[in-house]
């Protein structure tokens, strides 16, 4: 049995899973990345670990890379992400999110891969009846990106069924911080995560953040969410790769802390961390947003022995506002070079 096999990363150069590759080398995992970088940058791949510049829709590009590295597993990030958008554009999302999983998941029982990390989320929970949420909950998804995202999950679950495939799927609530060695971090330029819009708010780097809803039903009428450290998160994937490649079997786990910070909360904390206030603007509700999303956690502690090491809410913004700091300064650089 291979306990080491070659990892596929697509989505490899965005930004959860360039920390996914960091954490794959750090444990001594050999890895490919493929990714188009449509939203990736080909920075974020560190030196040494190939880059393959493709999109997953082309099947056959992504057989050559699995057939000429001798690909054993695959971590599947590639795909469309922001809830909002997934109300206004559905047919991308079932395209990017759905239709392409389908390709690569035919791609990779043709060829005989074994194992499938699959990136999924807690939009497929909906609006739960109670919380915290656990992976057994009600999967009632309220917009487009959380339904694409289930449909994979069901399609992976089959594809077990029938194939054998060793699946790992792993919904994550929200991803928040940066890389604490300064190595990576979140470079999409048009992020919608509260922690990098506020803390480039901080920056000066937008001119305010906005809290989209005021009047949920929740204690300060915005919206709660449980929060996890990108590199907790990658972690999570290469403990995940361990169970699947030591025959422990198919996996299904909530990735997040157990506990939920309101968006004010959330800003608050980012002014404690800058030692002023933010130019914060209310506006109306997005398009697809439940009050709350908090997680149960036991699972992944239990099956996977996970033990966060960044859990503070003030770590991930002070390694999401160390990131920022370094991008702009390196930016800047570039303008006056």
């Amino acid at each position: 049995m291979d306990e080491t096999p070659v990892v596929l990363v697509t989505g490899g150069a965005g930004y959860i899973g360039s920390h996914a590759v960091l954490a794959l080398q750090d444990a001594g995992f050999p890895v490919v990345v493929f990714d188009n970088l449509s939203t990736g940058i080909r920075s974020a791949v560190p030196d040494g670990v190939p880059l393959i510049e493709g999109d997953i829709a082309d099947t056959e590009h992504v057989a050559e890379v699995i057939r000429g590295f001798q690909v054993g597993a695959i971590m599947h990030f590639a795909g469309s992400i922001v809830v909002s958008e997934s109300v206004e554009k559905p047919l991308k999302y079932y395209r990017n999110n759905t239709q392409n999983s389908l390709g690569l998941i035919e791609t990779c029982v043709r060829l005989g891969v074994k194992h499938f990390i699959f990136s999924s989320t807690a939009a497929v929970y909906g609006e739960p009846e109670a919380y915290p949420i656990d992976e057994e909950s009600p999967t009632r998804p309220i917009n487009p990106y959380g339904q694409s995202k289930l449909m994979t999950e069901h399609m992976l679950r089959d594809a077990s069924a029938a194939h054998g495939l060793n699946t790992g799927i792993l919904r994550y609530f929200n991803v928040a911080g940066a890389d604490p060695a300064g190595r990576a971090g979140q470079n999409t330029p048009a992020a919608t995560h509260l922690i990098k819009v506020a803390v480039q708010a901080a920056l000066g780097l937008r001119p305010a953040i906005s809290v989209f809803g005021t009047d949920y039903d929740t204690p300060d009428g915005t919206c709660i969410r449980d929060y996890i450290h990108v590199s907790d998160l990658a972690d999570a994937h290469v403990l995940a790769l361990r169970h699947l490649v030591g025959k422990g079997g198919n996996l299904l786990v909530n990735c997040a802390y157990g506990r939920g910070f309101s968006v004010r909360e959330v800003l608050k904390a980012v002014e404690k961390v800058i030692g002023r206030p933010l130019p914060v603007d209310d506006a109306p509700r997005r398009a697809g947003d439940p009050p709350a999303l908090v997680a149960k956690a036991d699972r992944i502690h239990g099956l996977l022995g996970w033990k966060p090491a960044h859990g503070s809410l003030e770590e991930m913004v002070e390694t999401a506002l160390a990131w920022e700091r370094r991008s702009a300064e390196e930016s800047k650089a570039r303008r006056a070079s």
